[in-house]
């Protein structure tokens, strides 16, 4: 199916002084902000009723030492803080995005620290990138409107 283009060559129905970058920008804000609302909230939400794995053994061991209360409690906490980090993405992903990005450095370091689950750290430094490109996006967005 083709796609018709305006004088300026961007899609019709792009937004008058809009360019196709600006197009793919915004479908990426709109794609990390929805992962980085929905996901830290659902894996929050499973710190409580763990379907998904049993988190406590995740934690390092220095960390439930400095930490009151035993390794489940800490996740506890742990997951309220993932609920409202999800939350602060979808009020003010600026900032959330941040909020997010912040936490996934500790949980790297807290993962490495371990010796193990080098895998999972990875894969939380590919979701810390994408953490911080939506924090550009939502910087970019803001510069825009104002």
């Amino acid at each position: 199916m083709a796609t018709t283009t305006n004088p300026a060559g961007t899609p019709a129905g792009t937004p008058a002084g809009a360019t196709h970058t600006d197009l793919g920008a915004d479908r990426a804000f709109m794609l990390l902000r929805t992962v980085f609302t929905i996901a830290p909230i659902a894996f929050g939400v499973d710190k409580f009723a763990e379907i998904l794995t049993k988190w406590e053994q995740y934690l390092a061991p220095w960390i439930n030492d400095i930490v009151p209360g035993d390794a489940h409690q800490a996740m506890l906490t742990v997951g309220v803080i993932e609920i409202v980090a999800g939350i602060a993405v979808a009020v003010a992903p600026r900032y959330g995005a941040l909020l997010v990005a912040g936490w996934l450095v500790g949980i790297i370091v807290n993962l490495v620290s371990m010796g193990e689950y080098y895998d999972i750290a990875l894969r939380d430094f590919g979701l810390l990138v994408g953490a911080l490109a939506l924090a550009v996006l939502a910087f970019d967005r803001g510069k825009a409107a104002a």
